[in-house]
């Protein structure tokens, strides 16, 4: 890497990918011998990566960044939120697919309207929004006007999603991440959005495994 200074190494648990960067005259051979002697550091990172937390009945998800708990009532399908409990009914083998469609639907719902309410603040327009499940970003913007957004928003706290939504919008009116940018961003935010960017990086690893 032509700007680095030093030699890091980063574990990157969304992608499950070890990530190595040295300045660029570094030798290959040099780089990995050095990569090799931080297995210790590599090791604990490794350990502390959140478990896997598939949908299932007695399992607990964040949802809106508190705990909900999913039971299975069996009977008619459908999903509803009852306090600070996931109901679920239909078929037993059915209940993974049914709490990640909920969850999808919520998505969808809370982040369009939020969109089209912090478009309308920064005067702009959106040509769609849609949501995915991308690896690496929680949101997108293409130079079209549409944008996606990571369905897993809905479990993180509110603070996170409307930092994404604002962070998004402000593309619609700068397509970088200048100076006018980040000062429209804090503006649709409704302030500073540093520490809403550092919690959304720090539920990042645990958001990722949910469903998994």
């Amino acid at each position: 890497m032509r700007t680095a200074r030093v030699m890091r190494l980063r574990v990157d648990h969304d992608r499950g990918l070890l990530k190595l960067t040295a300045p660029a005259r570094t030798a290959p051979r040099h780089a990995l011998r050095w990569a090799e002697q931080q297995r210790p550091w590599v090791d604990a990172q490794l350990a502390s990566a959140p478990a896997a937390r598939p949908f299932e009945d007695g399992a607990t998800i964040p949802v809106e960044g508190r705990d909900v708990h999913i039971q299975w009532i069996g009977g008619k399908r459908g999903v509803r939120l009852e306090g600070h409990t996931l109901l679920v009914g239909g078929l037993a083998e059915s209940l993974s697919r049914s709490v990640a469609r909920w969850l999808q639907d919520e998505a969808r719902v809370i982040l369009s309207a939020e969109t089209g309410r912090v478009a309308e603040i920064a005067g702009v327009s959106v040509r769609s929004v849609s949501i995915g499940d991308p690896v690496s970003r929680w949101g997108s913007c293409s130079s079209s006007g549409s944008i996606r957004y990571s369905w897993r928003l809905i479990m993180a706290p509110p603070e996170c999603l409307r930092f994404v939504v604002a962070h998004e919008v402000a593309h619609r009116t700068h397509m970088n991440h200048g100076p006018a940018f980040k000062r429209l961003e804090a503006a649709l935010f409704g302030g500073p959005v540093a520490s809403a960017r550092h919690l959304l990086r720090k539920w990042s690893p645990a958001l990722r495994a949910v469903g998994r």
